[in-house]
């Protein structure tokens, strides 16, 4: 594991814990980004592999990503692709010492996924509090908040604001915006087009988004092709959205290749943008 390190000595990171889709490609762990904040973690998303991540940047030198520190999370939408680590974020940290129980903010639903998981868990729990492991009492609680658009949280370090984007039939699909004395990031969660995510920006330092390849798109089935244009933003249309936007830096995420190469990704972007752009990989620090 390395890190590739874009931005240093800064107080605010943004850390891909993993940058990937449903496709299961082993380079590339479920969707989970870390903004980190004068050593405390602040994660969205939660895609499978989010713990061990964490630990594999801890390890290449970003201490604020200790997993007994995995205690804030923000999700951006319901899918299984970015919240299966979900059991894993609740239990795997308590485990290895987080006293605090983690506090997970996200749209309508994300309190009966909570809910479910620790009932799922019960056993699990049970057994490690009076079936003679040393385990605290406390680590192992996991408390959702259902969050609307607007201010979520704030707290010393960072006033994370939701938006709203669309993402095909999703009721409730979020990107958030961490203002922190130092920054302006933005993560545009799943999503199509959208203005939403050109006013949160407006010229931030850093702004994460997703994309796919159009001209791989062009070869797949209609179907997926209906799918996709719904669901999601292409590289040509991130370009557009981008030169409304003006992040510092943008970053491409959960990226939808079909054969396509970061390099292509970027080749399509930078027919309509010329900011600086960078594609995401696992484990990189922005």
């Amino acid at each position: 594991m390395f890190l590739l390190t874009v931005a240093s000595f800064a107080e605010t990171k943004v850390v891909l814990l993993g940058t990937g889709t449903p496709n299961a490609d082993p380079d590339r762990s479920g969707p989970a980004v870390a903004v980190v904040v004068d050593g405390t973690p602040y994660l969205v998303d939660f895609g499978p592999g989010v713990v061990r991540r964490a630990a594999a940047a801890a390890r290449a030198g970003e201490a604020g990503l200790k997993v007994s520190k995995l205690r804030i999370a923000f999700a951006t939408h319901l899918h299984s692709d970015h919240t299966t680590g979900l059991a894993d974020l609740m239990f795997a940290p308590w485990v290895l010492d987080r006293t605090e129980p983690l506090e997970v903010y996200g749209p309508p639903g994300i309190a009966a996924m909570v809910g479910h998981i620790q009932e799922a868990y019960k056993e699990d729990i049970e057994t490690r509090l009076h079936g003679g492991e040393p385990a605290n009492k406390t680590g192992w609680k996991a408390i959702a908040h259902e969050v609307l658009p607007g201010v979520v949280y704030k707290d010393e370090r960072v006033t994370v604001t939701a938006f709203a984007v669309p993402h095909g039939q999703w009721k409730h699909a979020y990107g958030y915006v961490f203002q922190t004395k130092d920054r302006r990031v933005v993560i545009s969660g799943d999503t199509a087009p959208s203005e939403a995510v050109v006013k949160a920006c407006a010229g931030c330092d850093v702004l994460v988004h997703e994309v796919y390849s159009a001209e791989k798109l062009a070869k797949r089935p209609p179907d997926w092709q209906r799918y996709h244009g719904a669901y999601h933003t292409s590289a040509r249309q991130l370009a557009e959205i981008a030169t409304k936007a003006r992040p510092k830096l943008l970053v491409l995420y959960h990226q939808l290749y079909w054969g396509a190469s970061d390099e292509d990704l970027l080749r399509e972007l930078r027919t309509g943008y010329k900011g600086q752009a960078v594609a995401g990989v696992d484990l990189g620090v922005y």
